[in-house]
């Protein structure tokens, strides 16, 4: 029997909870090249009207951030240190990641002299007048990192170097990450009177072929950080909507485990990762988020092709609630804007 007609909002926290939606609930992720080609196509530049006429259940929330900084020949640096150049596409400029701030870190008191941000760097004023302009919708806030960054502000090399011959240097930069974002979203939360329903945390575990780290440095390293953080969220009455590309099957029932209440974006990089064999495993015991390929079939298949995978995905994975539809990562450039448009126009029932 399905559901009555329900608010995004509702039909959100409903599928969260494995209970049967009147329609698999959907979000929407898109670089920002991606939505300056998507609204040329839709001919009009109104954001929030596209989303509302793709049925999307969710709204992004944002605060303002430090700027960043323009380091010469092309090299730009964020607030926490990550340092990247950007790649020219017909639709606008692509972030790609270099070495950061403290790839060349010699000693661990250039570490600690590191010029660290604190949360009163970023403006909450606007939280508010957003919860109100969006309050039929459920709202996700957030960006907070506790492993991936660190690596991108130490370089990768270094921070893999670090955990295995200098483990306090990698407690010491998902210490500053987590403590960071704990007031972050704590301020956030105040800010919007307790409204934002999902919290997001990031932390990318694995390639395309495997775990980029074992099970003992991801409980050395990212579970105790990870487990402060979705204390955090649920104490402020969110859910945790926890983020990590790559085949990362062997960490799911970890994850569980430490209370993650969404996983995305479960990208389909094998069998493994498959919407039949995640639900066959982990029905009732996590909310799966996003699915529709984002290497081929978005950027290659056909409108047809995509709705047909929209539809596996939400009968497979939606079929009593515990799953919203999305793709396996921000929409990139490179997807042509009826293949978005599509994912949206398919059949959402869930086989119902």
């Amino acid at each position: 029997m399905t559901s009555p007609s329900l608010t995004p909002h509702e039909r959100v926290l409903a599928a969260i909870s494995h209970r049967e939606v009147d329609r698999v609930p959907c979000d929407f992720w898109a670089e920002e090249p991606t939505w300056r080609r998507l609204m040329q196509y839709v001919g009009h530049q109104d954001r929030d009207r596209l989303l509302n006429e793709l049925e999307v259940d969710v709204r992004h929330l944002e605060v303002s951030t430090p700027p960043e900084r323009e380091l010469g020949g092309g090299l730009f640096e964020n607030f926490w240190g990550e340092r990247y150049t950007y790649r020219p596409t017909p639709w606008g400029p692509m972030r790609e990641d270099v070495r950061g701030a403290l790839a060349d870190a010699k000693t661990f008191a250039d570490l600690k002299g590191f010029d660290w941000p604190l949360p009163d760097r970023f403006d909450y004023s606007s939280l508010a007048e957003q919860c109100r302009r969006y309050e039929p919708y459920a709202l996700l806030y957030g960006f907070a990192d506790v492993w991936q960054r660190p690596g991108l502000v130490r370089g990768w090399e270094g921070m893999f170097i670090d955990m295995a011959e200098r483990p306090e240097w990698a407690h010491f930069l998902a210490r500053k990450f987590t403590d960071f974002y704990k007031v972050d979203y704590a301020r956030a939360a105040e800010a919007s009177g307790g409204r934002i329903d999902l919290y997001l945390l990031i932390s990318d575990l694995g390639s395309q072929k495997g775990p980029l780290i074992s099970p003992v440095m991801f409980r050395t390293f990212v579970a105790p950080y990870l487990r402060e953080m979705i204390d955090c969220i649920h104490g402020l009455g969110g859910k945790v909507l926890y983020h990590s590309c790559g085949l990362i099957r062997r960490f799911v029932p970890e994850l569980i485990a430490l209370g993650i209440d969404i996983l995305d974006p479960i990208q389909p990089v094998g069998p493994e990762m498959s919407p039949e064999s995640l639900y066959e495993e982990f029905q009732g015991k996590i909310c799966f988020h996003g699915g529709i390929d984002m290497q081929r079939l978005l950027p290659l298949g056909t409108p047809s092709q995509v709705q047909a995978e929209v539809e596996r995905y939400c009968r497979t994975l939606g079929r009593h609630g515990g799953y919203i539809l999305g793709p396996a990562h921000l929409f990139q450039p490179d997807v042509p804007p009826e293949n978005i448009l599509a994912v949206y126009q398919a059949p959402r029932n869930g086989g119902l």
